[in-house]
């Protein structure tokens, strides 16, 4: 029973950080916060899962290197934002500059 009661707050964090994702739409790094925080739920409902139905867990290190990719990506965009543009502003940041 506590499984389940774990599962639906994990459940209810990923759905609370796609609301965070879609609300924030005025500085990047709090968009990349919100995606990795899905990110993790992820990975941690995947670990849960697994678990659950006695299943080797090699797939989640698959995952959580793909995960480290993507984070390690976007990261990259905003330190080349900030240093083309000064700050991490979706509104001074215009494609007609690139």
């Amino acid at each position: 029973m506590m499984n389940l009661y774990m599962y639906y707050l994990m459940i209810l964090m990923f759905l609370f950080s796609c609301i965070v994702f879609v609300m924030s739409h005025k500085h990047l790094l709090c968009t990349l916060l919100s995606l990795e925080f899905m990110v993790l739920m992820l990975f941690t409902m995947l670990i849960f899962y697994l678990n659950l139905m006695n299943y080797e867990s090699y797939f989640s290190m698959f995952f959580l290197t793909f995960c480290v990719c993507e984070g390690v990506l976007g990261l990259s965009i905003l330190v080349s934002m900030i240093r083309t543009h000064g700050n991490d502003y979706f509104q001074s940041f215009s494609i007609l500059q690139c």
